[in-house]
């Protein structure tokens, strides 16, 4: 029952995967996204406190600690990498790790060489890391929260993401993974386009 009403695009719980659910008594989706908001909403009070320089974010132990964090009250395999293929990107799940890290690598150079303007680069860090799809779940949540760490960081104001919940089905999700598809083609603007509105 938790997979009903999936939003679309977004990737369904395995049998194993929701046996790691910590709270009891949850067995819709509904309940399990309003846990699931009340856990991140912890997680952003110490991700966006203090001024982290770029290099202290853009590492694989920065991710997972901000997954972990994000949902350690709902999921005993909060900040663990996934061990299956999903329906989203490519990844195998043995690379998932050195992935992640070549991208955290490459975005640091980026940063140094100044190599896209920063809006584009913190969308740019945000898509391959969706494609990449760490984690069983929550990649979108922790990609979009990655980005937006980054922007402060670079001195940006955060993204607003269609200042929408793009946990539930509409036209904001719909756009949302619209942009995703047409960076997975290389044309970043629509995915830029929908971060800023």
């Amino acid at each position: 029952m938790i997979n009903d009403g999936l939003p679309v695009g977004a990737t369904p719980l395995t049998p194993d995967d929701s046996k790691g659910l910590i709270p009891s008594g949850i067995s819709t989706r509904g309940q399990l996204d309003q846990f699931e908001s009340r856990n991140i909403q912890q997680a952003l009070s110490w991700a966006f406190r203090g001024n982290r320089a770029p290099d202290k974010i853009l590492t694989l132990d920065f991710c997972q600690s901000l997954h972990k964090r994000m949902f350690d009250k709902t999921w005993q395999w909060a900040g663990l990498f996934r061990r299956y293929e999903v329906n989203i990107g490519n990844t195998p799940p043995l690379q998932v790790s050195m992935s992640l890290r070549n991208l955290c690598d490459d975005a640091k150079v980026w940063v140094e060489c100044d190599t896209y303007p920063r809006e584009e680069l913190c969308v740019r860090f945000h898509h391959r890391m969706v494609w990449i799809h760490p984690y069983p779940n929550g990649n979108g949540r922790h990609s979009r929260i990655m980005a937006d760490i980054l922007a402060k960081a670079l001195g940006l104001p955060m993204f607003t993401w269609g200042s929408a919940n793009l946990m539930w089905p509409g036209k904001s999700r719909i756009d949302y993974i619209a942009g995703l598809q047409a960076a997975d083609a290389g044309d970043y603007g629509p995915l830029m386009a929908f971060a800023q509105s």
